[in-house]
């Protein structure tokens, strides 16, 4: 059976943990949060370490020390996922849902990740390129 369907996140190994990254490239877009409300929410601008062809970290294992607010989801609470995107795997097995059909463990290709169109390959820009985040909000469909 697989993993992710018999182990909690806290259970898994780092190679497990890592492989539910599907490298969708979400959680490395900037986000704005409603200081009111408390509502976060996404913009298109990437953070200036990914690749935006393959929607990895180019400086992965520096990352937290290169960008103080990059996030390292593995040393957080469990129950502070809801901030992600409603397709991370993370956040689905938190909340006990399944993984999606294009999800690489599930599918057996990384490529089902783009052709699903999950990946911000055709749509985020590098910091460099944005002069104001809240011209940049954008809103998924679930």
């Amino acid at each position: 059976m697989s993993f992710w369907k018999t182990k909690k996140l806290p259970e898994m190994t780092t190679e497990e943990w890592e492989s539910l990254c599907d490298n969708c490239g979400k959680c490395c877009l900037h986000k704005l949060e409603d200081e009111d409300s408390g509502e976060i929410v996404f913009t298109s601008v990437a953070c200036k370490l990914i690749n935006l062809t393959t929607c990895r970290c180019t400086r992965y294992n520096e990352r937290t020390q290169l960008v103080p607010e990059c996030l390292n989801l593995k040393q957080n609470d469990f129950t502070q996922y809801h901030w992600l995107p409603s397709t991370c795997a993370y956040r689905l097995l938190n909340e006990d849902k399944e993984l999606p059909a294009w999800h690489p463990l599930v599918s057996g290709s990384a490529a089902s990740v783009k052709k699903a169109g999950v990946s911000i390959r055709s749509y985020a820009i590098k910091e460099s390129m944005a002069v104001n985040l809240e011209d940049h909000v954008i809103e998924w469909l679930d």
